[in-house]
């Protein structure tokens, strides 16, 4: 018996857009170069774009993604803005709340909130917070998050924040409140908070080998966890994340990246956070044959993502893992690439004009009609002129 695979009848696509920039560039052009990359998504009708929160180590520089997330709004049409994600142990839960209500409404219903614990160890260690303490910290700030937006009056206390009969005073744009979505990458944590909690996840770590291997058990991690709290999930709202580069070719693809791509995985994964490249992550060729990045043509794409899809069991959302790995015109190029030929065809843009075009080549009646055409001329008391005459010749 085949397994059941989830198809969204038209897929999501975005970026997580952490950022990463190099050091050695200027950061102020860099927050500019952001804001161009989203409104070019926009034009290419992606739909949505996950900004990250960070604090050191140089590379990911966006210390407050709703301030990016409010210029990136002025400055679109429809593309959705969301933090990817808000490292909830860094802030306290009713300001969470009381400024994503506000950036719903001043969006007009485009924001949406990411969580997680924390990506950086550096990040916590300035703030004094226990990295061991993050997942759980992240669990009580998300519970009475969500209970502010549904309206509730919440009083709660733990070892690091309080509440006293705190409410908002504003009630949500959107019904009955903005997206909410959790980070997940190779743990059971991410799924089982999404679960417990009814939210969407966003797995960020299929561009690592054993991110991948969590996505066969993601969803029945969050389902689980779903059932023993009496809520319910969508496939709908699971994101996976991918890096990808498109190019004409795939040899020019591979050639445009290489350099730039070594050169992030060493000097920041590697030198300067100490993660180190997985396996599969420490050349651009090995990373392509664990599947770890798509890089060549729409062509190449496309089978990726459907194997994805049948590894998982289903998902609704498809983001980049945004990454400076070439110019900026390249880069462009890339994204127009995969909104032209990638996203239609798992948007449900392809198959009717498909079926359309077959229609009309096979259907003798459906062609032109090259007799009515004679006939105009005729009408008109008008000669025929030759060329008329040759195109209605048999072929």
């Amino acid at each position: 018996m085949s397994k059941e695979i989830y198809r969204p009848k038209r897929m999501k696509f975005g970026a997580f857009l952490a950022p990463f920039h190099r050091v050695e560039e200027n950061p102020t052009i860099a927050f500019e170069r952001d804001l161009e990359y989203i409104e070019q998504m926009d034009r290419f009708n992606f739909d949505e774009v996950w900004i990250g929160e960070h604090h050191s180590a140089g590379w990911e520089t966006i210390a407050s993604p709703e301030l990016m997330m409010i210029a990136a709004a002025q400055r679109t049409r429809s593309i959705k803005v969301g933090t990817g994600v808000l490292s909830l142990p860094y802030h306290h839960p009713l300001l969470v709340a009381d400024r994503f209500v506000q950036l719903d409404h001043m969006t007009r219903g485009r924001a949406m909130l990411g969580v997680g614990p924390g990506a950086l160890t550096s990040d916590a260690y300035m703030m004094g917070i226990d990295p061991l303490e993050q997942r759980r910290m992240m669990d009580e700030s998300l519970g009475a998050i969500l209970a502010l937006l549904r309206g509730e009056t919440v009083t709660m206390e733990t070892d690091w924040f309080k509440l006293q009969d705190a409410r908002l005073q504003l009630a949500s744009y959107t019904h009955p409140h903005l997206p909410v979505a959790v980070a997940a990458a190779f743990s059971p944590s991410g799924p089982i908070t999404a679960g417990k909690y009814g939210i969407g996840i966003l797995s960020g770590g299929a561009n690592h080998p054993e991110g991948q291997k969590a996505l066969e058990r993601t969803w029945a991690w969050a389902s689980e966890a779903a059932k023993e709290s009496g809520k319910t999930i969508s496939r709908e709202d699971w994101r996976v994340v991918m890096p990808f580069y498109l190019a004409d070719s795939k040899k020019e693809a591979i050639n445009d990246i290489a350099e730039l791509f070594r050169h992030e995985n060493e000097d920041y994964f590697g030198s300067t956070i100490g993660r180190g490249p997985a396996p599969g992550e420490g050349s651009l060729e090995a990373a392509i044959e664990h599947g770890s990045i798509i890089v060549g043509t729409p062509d190449d794409a496309i089978p990726i993502i459907e194997n994805m899809l049948e590894i998982s069991g289903g998902f609704g959302g498809m983001l980049t893992r945004s990454s400076e790995y070439t110019t900026w015109e390249k880069t462009i190029h890339s994204m127009e690439l995969w909104s032209r030929y990638v996203m239609p065809h798992f948007q449900g843009q392809i198959q009717s004009k498909v079926a359309s075009a077959d229609w009309v080549a096979s259907n003798p009646a459906a062609k032109v009609n090259m007799d009515a055409v004679t006939k105009a001329f005729e009408d008109a008391g008008k000669n025929v002129p030759g060329n008329v005459e040759e195109s209605q010749r048999p072929r």
